[in-house]
């Protein structure tokens, strides 16, 4: 995320490039269909491993179906809601870096970024601006390398969670999951003159929520049909080796950024705390938003 002091703040700009860098990689999901040589008793297979049961006609299905077993689903297809997101964002941008006076830019990233020193005084005695910058925030960025490093993490692990709960539940979501992240930073820098800008903070929500159902019992992951894992629950996930591991990577590697432990260079530093609150969110309130039922066991 980035972070701005107050005053002058345009010229004193500490880009978060260092966003989360956990697992890369996803696809676009199929149906159950015959496309494997095995007349597809592999794929009933892994889709029985990710709470599904087998088609009971799958013998001699691979006739029925040709041009699926002939046609491959694209390797790069996201859902469209979530092209549109990142198209805002890259709009959003552009506009600020080549069209606005840097008096003018200094101006948006006051009244739309996050200040956690707004908080300190009287809501009453200020704009509305308190209101809406624990989301608004998430649609500002410091940076092309900002921009670009978000999108790359929210391709990999927001279209998983795009695909399971569909449009109004996301975007309900990314609000939720925006003010999370800055809430948590608030409470940790209470009074700060710092702004925070970046979607990082959702786009740790998404990597808390897809931690919850991506990785199957075996901890490995089937990228076509992952949306539709069963959900763990809390304690599954957390006695599920791969989901560890990947948590505890993406922690230890915030922390030691966080914290200066490891060096930026340029001086550079990122909200931390935000992206905590914001996969904190993910992980544990993804059930609300989650619209495949949980089977009986």
């Amino acid at each position: 995320m980035l972070s701005l002091t107050c005053g002058k703040a345009a010229q004193n700009r500490m880009v978060d490039v260092t966003e989360d860098k956990p697992e890369p990689g996803e696809t676009h999901e199929r149906q159950a269909g015959p496309w494997r040589g095995d007349g597809g008793r592999a794929d009933d297979k892994a889709r029985a491993d990710a709470g599904y049961e087998a088609d009971p006609n799958r013998e001699g299905a691979a006739d029925a179906w040709p041009q699926e077993r002939a046609q491959r689903e694209p390797a790069f297809n996201l859902p469209p809601v979530l092209l549109w997101i990142l198209g805002v964002l890259i709009v959003i941008h552009a506009v600020r870096l080549y069209l606005l006076t840097p008096e003018t830019d200094e101006w948006l990233v006051f009244t739309f970024a996050f200040l956690p020193l707004r908080y300190v005084y009287p809501l009453a005695e200020q704009g509305l601006a308190w209101a809406w910058m624990p989301i608004t925030y998430s649609l500002l960025h410091g940076g092309w390398d900002h921009v670009l490093f978000n999108a790359f993490w929210m391709i990999a692990f927001g279209a998983p969670v795009v695909r399971r709960i569909g449009t109004a539940r996301l975007l309900i979501f990314w609000c939720a999951a925006s003010a999370s992240a800055a809430a948590l930073h608030a409470a940790t820098n209470w009074g700060d003159a710092t702004v925070v800008i970046g979607a990082s903070g959702v786009v740790s929500a998404f990597m808390g929520a897809a931690a919850r159902f991506v990785f199957s019992a075996d901890g490995s992951i089937r990228r076509d049909i992952a949306h539709l894992n069963q959900r763990q629950t809390i304690a599954e996930a957390l006695s599920n080796r791969s989901v560890l591991f990947f948590v505890g990577v993406w922690v230890a590697m915030n922390v030691v950024t966080g914290t200066g432990l490891l060096p930026l260079a340029g001086g550079q530093s990122i909200a931390w705390q935000a992206h905590i609150g914001g996969f904190l969110f993910g992980f544990l309130a993804f059930p609300l938003f989650d619209t495949v039922p949980r089977r009986r066991r």
